[in-house]
């Protein structure tokens, strides 16, 4: 079981992580900034509904899929970025 502040820091380091990988692939190829900043936006809004869903959960019970989820939705970031370059 995870807790709460557990998948928030997991949550955040994900999104960091793919904002740093957006920022580079921008600065090395100007042709991929608007590609870039829509996945930056993609994974701002995917950072801000998770985070209200972790906090409206009321019991450890309901932070059971949360792991497998942010781990899903940063796989397919990753083949995004993949793309990107």
């Amino acid at each position: 079981m995870s807790s709460r502040r557990i998948l928030k820091k997991n949550l955040n380091a994900m999104v960091f992580d793919i904002v740093e990988e957006c920022y580079t692939a921008s600065l090395m190829d100007d042709k991929k900034v608007d590609d870039a900043n829509k996945i930056i936006d993609e994974a701002a809004d995917f950072q801000d509904a998770f985070l209200t869903k972790i906090n409206s959960a009321k019991n450890k019970a309901d932070f059971k899929g949360f792991s497998a989820e942010i781990e899903t939705k940063a796989i397919s970031f990753v083949e995004k970025l993949n793309k990107l370059n």
